[in-house]
């Protein structure tokens, strides 16, 4: 089973290193990693031309594009993977046999997708975990309650994207939400839980750099849910809610 890794960069060179570093010491041998760019401007480039000499499988792309999730839609349209992951550029991949364990499960239980626990670490330090997304078996029932598990963990076969599509670009922020809302409600999918940290991700990220972020989060994830037939203002309520508990609980 071959698996796509899939990273987004944008003068990403204070830690693209460490993201290239966590996949290519996985153990499992078929895959490709695509790094789609956006024109960095900074070092992002000539780190990872300089893996690119000793790893083939690492492919470059570099244009100017619409933002993270254009670059991550034109990651999944390149993709020849069976199976489609996303590692992005401040994050990295919690050990070495992360991606032969999703393959493993995916293949023993007939999944269509796999997902995982994350862990929020410092910028500056990634053994300082700060929060903890410890998810749950899944359950469809749980969406109109505002449960999601995290979506750089989740990996999809591919044929999930072509029957679903990819990110919409009319949301900036939650067109990960959206996009895992469409999926997670079709009852014709099979999705397994992993229960084990998949990703550790870098605290600050867009969604939660700033209070003016967090209102318009708060908005899109509203939009998103109203346009699944998910639920309402009471959904996001408790999907906020339920956060704080990641601030107390540790894997």
């Amino acid at each position: 089973m071959r698996v796509t890794l899939i990273t987004a960069t944008y003068n990403s060179g204070a830690s693209i290193k460490s993201c290239l570093d966590s996949v290519v010491s996985q153990n499992y041998d078929d895959f490709e990693y695509l790094i789609i760019d956006g024109k960095s401007s900074d070092d992002t480039l000539s780190i990872v031309k300089h893996y690119q000499q000793k790893y083939s499988y690492i492919k470059l792309i570099s244009e100017k594009d619409q933002g993270i999730y254009d670059a991550l839609n034109k990651g999944v349209m390149l993709a020849t993977g069976d199976v489609i992951g996303f590692v992005h550029s401040d994050d990295l991949l919690a050990s070495k046999t992360v991606i032969s364990e999703i393959v493993a499960i995916l293949k023993n239980e007939s999944l269509d997708g796999v997902y995982g626990d994350l862990e929020y670490v410092r910028k500056e330090d990634i053994t300082k975990v700060v929060r903890f997304w410890n998810s749950r078996s899944f359950n469809s029932k749980l969406l109109s309650k505002g449960w999601m598990p995290a979506h750089p963990t989740l990996f999809l076969k591919k044929e999930v994207y072509e029957k679903h599509g990819f990110f919409n670009l009319t949301y900036q922020i939650s067109a990960d939400y959206d996009f895992m809302l469409r999926i997670l409600k079709d009852d014709s999918l099979k999705f397994g839980y992993l229960p084990k940290v998949i990703t550790k991700m870098r605290i600050g990220g867009a969604s939660n750099g700033s209070i003016n972020n967090i209102i318009k989060k708060t908005k899109e994830d509203y939009r998103a849910i109203r346009s699944n037939h998910i639920g309402g203002w009471f959904s996001i309520l408790i999907k906020n809610t339920s956060k704080i508990k990641q601030l107390f609980i540790r894997g």
